[in-house]
């Protein structure tokens, strides 16, 4: 009697690559990661491949190569339609210590023109107060489909939508955080593939040493693209500390420095109240910290399109003046 030997499937091959021990394992290539994300997002690799690729990544930290290919494997995927955007703004991490002063921001350059797309993965930290909680009270609209999208931009100038709505694959990863006891690559790649490629895709990362990462794998991908240590991992400056932001555009890494807004380091607020966005941006309440947040990040989103940052806050500091409340 023959035994039939099984074939090994395609995927083993990426999970061997990066678990073969401290010797014989290795970082995957830009086109080997590009392949395997590929697979991953078809659907053709088990949970069990999925969950080992995952936490085999986490431990050995993605690259810039990684990112990349990864990157350019999802927004083949996606296939999103052209639709005309300046900002692309990622807002997956929620706040703790502050309020979400980033959507004032937003709201605010909506206001002057700029078309911002913002995008996020739902509540998966407790603890934590995130966009979705609060579009309602501030108007901006959730969307579902592309084309509720490209209408509400054409009317509003800004719209969010659900990671759910645009890429359940990447929505499953994300939520696998609660099985596996880890956060995966997952939750940085979402915030680097700008699928309607804005003119500057704004990216916050929190972990030090990740947002050079993710300014080479911008780089590579030929992005224009801003990061920084946003507030709780949001795209929100600190006012109250310098801040480094690190940029590319035309295959060119730059770096600078935004000096603190304030001399005097702000307390964090007792709780965390949303009805205090509101009336902040109808000039019912004043925030010493809240009204320098936004008018910093405005700044610092304004800069990515090529205005100096002084200027920017000159500009910021106007725009917020001149809001229509």
């Amino acid at each position: 009697m023959t035994l039939i030997t099984p074939s090994e499937h395609p995927f083993a091959a990426y999970v061997r690559i990066l678990g073969k021990g401290q010797r014989g394992s290795r970082g995957l290539t830009r086109d080997e990661a590009e392949h395997a994300m590929g697979m991953v997002m078809q659907e053709q690799v088990t949970a069990e491949q999925l969950g080992a690729f995952l936490m085999l990544l986490r431990f050995k930290e993605e690259s810039p190569e990684e990112l990349a290919g990864f990157c350019s494997a999802v927004r083949q995927h996606t296939q999103a339609p052209a639709i005309d955007v300046d900002f692309d703004w990622p807002s997956y991490a929620g706040k703790k210590r502050q309020l979400n002063w980033y959507l004032l921001a937003a709201k605010c350059l909506a206001q002057q023109g700029y078309r911002i797309f913002m995008h996020g993965g739902g509540a998966h930290t407790a603890g934590r107060l995130y966009s979705e909680a609060l579009l309602a009270a501030l108007d901006i609209q959730s969307c579902q489909s592309w084309d509720d999208v490209s209408a509400t931009l054409d009317r509003n100038n800004i719209a969010f939508m659900p990671l759910q709505a645009w890429s359940p694959r990447l929505q499953h990863m994300i939520d696998l955080r609660n099985v596996l006891g880890l956060r995966s690559p997952i939750h940085s790649l979402v915030r680097l593939i700008n699928p309607l490629s804005a003119r500057c895709g704004l990216q916050s990362i929190f972990h030090p040493g990740y947002q050079a990462v993710h300014q080479e794998a911008s780089r590579l991908l030929g992005d224009n693209a801003l990061v920084i240590k946003g507030d709780g991992g949001e795209v929100e400056v600190r006012p109250d500390v310098s801040s480094e932001l690190l940029g590319c555009g035309e295959q060119q890494s730059w770096s600078e420095t935004l000096p603190a807004q304030t001399q005097q380091r702000l307390m964090k607020p007792e709780q965390l109240d949303p009805e205090h966005l509101v009336r902040v941006w109808r000039g019912d309440a004043d925030d010493d910290y809240g009204q320098l947040a936004i008018i910093a990040t405005m700044a610092m989103a304004l800069r990515g399109l090529g205005t100096p940052f002084e200027a920017a806050l000159k500009q910021a500091e106007q725009f917020w003046q001149n809001r229509t409340r």
